[in-house]
């Protein structure tokens, strides 16, 4: 059991048999009345987000998440299968299971696969992901204003802004939290 006071981001929890992370929260104490606690709740098994507020001081459950290492391996249509490094096992998940984190997969990289009482709920992906670019509009010269941005595909087909002068064969890095450039490689 853990206190609504010592919540942080990135807690997870477990509420209605369900698992969630704290995403963000806030201690409020009004003038009149008792203090609470607001928080933004992310479910780790669907990726739907549910704000829900509780009595400051109020007991919720801890969920204890076991990572295991894994190797993404391929993609067959709609389901994308990942290998234990340990004892080659290999789990399926389709790409609604995945959510946002497809576009960042590629061959060969090493994720974390969520377990939550010895049933698979999802994946974490590596805070920052190095791919190449494969389409982009050439910068043209003049457009130099400060943080000027085009449209840019990757290799596993996400689209993110980039500034002006990255051009294709390039390599950057992203954020996978946000989906946003970091730097060219």
């Amino acid at each position: 059991m853990i206190s609504t006071n010592d919540f942080r981001t990135g807690l997870t929890i477990e509420l209605d048999g369900e698992v969630y992370t704290v995403i963000d929260f806030m201690h409020v104490k009004p003038g009149k009345g008792a203090a609470f606690v607001r928080s933004k709740l992310k479910n780790v098994r669907t990726g739907a987000t549910v704000e829900k507020t509780f009595r400051a001081g109020e007991k919720v459950n801890r969920a204890h998440l076991d990572k295991r290492e894994m190797q993404y391996l391929y993609r067959a249509g709609d389901q994308f299968t990942f290998m234990d490094t340990e004892n080659y096992e290999q789990l399926n998940f389709s790409a609604e299971q995945l959510g946002e984190a497809v576009q960042f997969l590629k061959e060969g990289m090493m994720i974390s696969v969520l377990l939550h009482k010895g049933t698979t709920i999802g994946i974490e992906l590596p805070n920052f992901v190095e791919l190449a670019v494969v389409k982009t509009d050439p910068g043209v010269k003049g457009d130099t204003v400060s943080g000027a941005t085009k449209r840019a595909v990757l290799e596993t087909g996400a689209e993110v802004q980039v500034p002006l002068f990255v051009e294709e064969g390039d390599v950057i890095k992203i954020d996978t939290r946000s989906g946003e450039y970091i730097e060219r490689v």
